[in-house]
């Protein structure tokens, strides 16, 4: 409705809201509500601001683009995941990163060649430069209800108002340490999210606690690196992927078919039905995306490990300082009992998706989010309990099933997502007009 048909005689006290309203702008009156936000600069919420702009509607993105990609991932390393499921999604599929290796003649193959983390990197900064040139390098500091939506504030001083907000931040603030590694000095303990450049290791003896990808990636590339690590994991056993060509025998194709998370029936089903996963049990659910694709290496990774040191079948069960360096009390299957000085520990021991652990959402919205274990319970378009408030990423995972671990799940996200956000943000707009 225009403000021109209002009149008004009495000048009414300024209510909550209009006091609310003026706090947001110092000169004149408060400006419209943002229809979408989306915090989070990484694969999934540059594929959904690609999306989102390819339907006309508006939109803010905030985050510093490939964040995590470039600072919180080891250079060197090479992505687990094969080459044409490693992508950022754009409505036309135009600008893949196939596309983008071959204009830069960088080797590129569907199956059986590892992409590089700094290839990844490159290639999610071309895309975002390219298709979303609109993102604000900044932090939201508060997320915070609103009448009109959300309150956003940011770190830069700004606030403004969204009718709905996209969560999209990955991984950052869900890292896991053992808790016997807690309250250790940061100098001599931290988690593998910390070490872009591991060459800072270099002669010296560093623990590597964990039997996952970033285990084994971390062990190699200190050796690499020219530090002497030593592979840490309660498992008996490290477990490596199969490299396994894109083009195989019919009947292997039709028993084991391709997926862009590895062959098999049930990969196939997670990445081309994400939205039936929603229909299983709770206790289903929960428990499919926790055993998903057990810790393991990449196939590539299984030679450069040979040559590790490692300890296997062994718990730590305490750590202490000891004279600048740390002391590890650890046991095996039996119980018996070993113990080892090193210089430094890396814990590459995953992340604990946890919605409470996100500090700039309000503690009332926090408080009231419906749940499935502890992250938020999302509708089939990955809205919240409260409305106009999404979560993307791996947090949606035990909605939506483990694929959205991965980039490829930022496929059926953004096309999901931002159908149903352009349909709202335009349901709105006319319903203001009338």
């Amino acid at each position: 409705m225009s403000t021109q048909n209002i009149e008004t005689t009495t000048p009414a006290p300024p209510t909550r809201n209009a006091v609310t309203r003026k706090a947001l702008s110092k000169h004149g009156p408060a400006p419209k509500p943002v229809p979408v936000t989306i915090i989070g600069a990484g694969p999934f919420g540059l594929s959904v601001a690609a999306h989102l702009h390819g339907l006309g509607t508006d939109f803010r993105i905030i985050g510093t683009p490939m964040k995590s990609w470039r600072d919180n991932m080891p250079k060197g390393m090479q992505l687990k995941s094969t080459g044409f499921s490693s992508t950022l999604y754009d409505p036309d599929q135009s600008f893949t990163i196939r596309r983008y290796c071959e204009d830069h003649g960088i080797a590129f193959e569907d199956v059986g060649l590892p992409v590089k983390l700094e290839t990844f990197t490159a290639y999610g900064l071309a895309f975002q430069k390219a298709l979303v040139p609109n993102v604000e390098e900044t932090t939201v500091i508060r997320v915070k209800r609103h009448h009109q939506g959300f309150i956003l504030e940011l770190a830069n001083g700004q606030s403004f108002t969204s009718r709905n907000v996209v969560i999209g931040i990955g991984l950052d603030y869900f890292r896991n340490t053992p808790g016997e590694l807690s309250g250790l000095p940061q100098e001599l303990v931290t988690h593998c999210a910390e070490h872009h450049d591991l060459s800072i290791f270099k002669d010296k003896h560093v623990a590597v606690i964990g039997a996952g990808s970033s285990a084994i990636d971390s062990a190699v590339l200190l050796q690499e690196a020219g530090a002497k690590p030593l592979l840490i994991a309660r498992k008996s056993t490290i477990e490596f992927g199969l490299d396994e060509p894109l083009h195989r025998p019919l009947l292997e194709r039709l028993y084991r078919p391709m997926s862009g998370i590895g062959p098999g029936w049930q990969n196939r089903a997670c990445t081309d039905m994400p939205w039936a996963f929603r229909y299983l049990p709770d206790q289903v659910r929960l428990r499919t995306v926790k055993e998903f694709l057990g810790p393991a290496g990449g196939w590539f990774m299984k030679e450069r490990m040979a040559q590790v040191p490692r300890l296997l079948g062994h718990d730590l069960r305490h750590a202490h300082e000891a004279l600048g360096k740390i002391r590890l009390q650890l046991s095996d299957i039996s119980g018996r009992e070993k113990a080892i000085t090193v210089d430094h520990v890396i814990a590459a021991t995953g992340y604990r998706q946890d919605v409470s652990r996100l500090p700039f959402i309000a503690p009332d919205i926090i408080d009231n989010l419906d749940r499935i274990g502890p992250t938020p319970r999302l509708s089939a378009n990955f809205e919240s309990s409260i409305p106009g408030l999404y979560f993307i990423g791996p947090i949606s995972a035990n909605t939506f099933g483990p694929v959205m671990r991965f980039s490829i799940g930022a496929a059926f996200t953004a096309r999901r997502l931002s159908r149903h956000l352009a349909r709202a943000a335009h349901s709105t707009q006319r319903s203001l007009s009338t």
